[in-house]
């Protein structure tokens, strides 16, 4: 059996995981004993009477900053080895396919620390911190929607995850450089528009390529940038 994925999300506010986790994909992967979910409030590692977690910041300026204490606290309650600990902040790398798979297969313990308000003390980056990560170039509200995010791209690539009609496959977009070429299903024909013929030709060769083909259209004219990244690679790894 595969090794189970730890996943600990310390975070201010773990109702917002709640239907995330007990629902779809997510609930069975945690039933079937393949992922083992954590939610850590940083509120109950806090010692004064008002359970304080932010407090304004050296200098001044707008907004408040999550204290450390509370957050070194959390992160060291479930700590191990093994851990890998990833701060969720738009300053950190945007957040590729080829993170979830180094993610899924590299490490068997992920903590998340979800920043809430103006972000956290640079000195939980400095000394808790091993990768910070960002799911595109816009402020949300707190770390915990860009934190699910990540789960669920790491989580069904975990072997059994998946499983029936949801196999994660190298044909899904971004796996090999490209967009996912269109794919159809029953009836063949709806509304008058129909399934393109080829498919029906039992051809594997002929569909593969017209799979590729399509694949390589759609990127051209949705993601042109894929395609220029994918020449730039292959010109450095010849």
């Amino acid at each position: 059996m595969a090794e189970v994925l730890k996943v600990d999300v310390i975070t201010l506010f773990p109702q917002m995981l709640a239907g995330f986790l007990g629902e779809s994909m997510m609930k069975r992967a945690s039933e079937a004993g393949l992922v083992e979910f954590r939610l850590i409030n940083p509120r109950d590692f806090t010692t004064d009477k008002h359970n304080t977690t932010d407090d304004r910041p050296f200098g001044g300026g707008p907004g408040m900053l999550m204290k450390p204490e509370p957050l070194f606290a959390a992160v060291e309650s479930v700590h191990t080895p093994q851990s890998h600990v990833i701060l969720m902040t738009p300053s950190g790398k945007t957040f590729e396919q080829a993170d979830a798979r180094r993610l899924s297969i590299v490490h068997s313990h992920l903590i998340f620390i979800c920043g809430h308000y103006e972000g956290v003390d640079e000195r939980v980056r400095e000394a808790l911190v091993d990768e910070e990560i960002s799911i595109g170039d816009y402020v949300l509200t707190n770390g915990v929607l860009s934190a699910v995010v990540i789960i669920d791209a790491v989580a069904r690539l975990r072997p059994g995850v998946l499983g029936g009609g949801e196999i994660a496959t190298e044909d899904e977009s971004f796996s090999s450089g490209l967009l996912e070429h269109p794919q159809y299903t029953r009836p063949p024909e709806f509304r008058g528009m129909k399934v393109p013929e080829i498919l029906f030709s039992g051809d594997h060769g002929k569909i593969a390529q017209w799979r590729h083909d399509q694949a390589v259209q759609r990127t051209m004219e949705r993601r042109i940038d894929l395609l220029e990244n994918e020449r730039e690679n292959s010109k450095n790894n010849p």
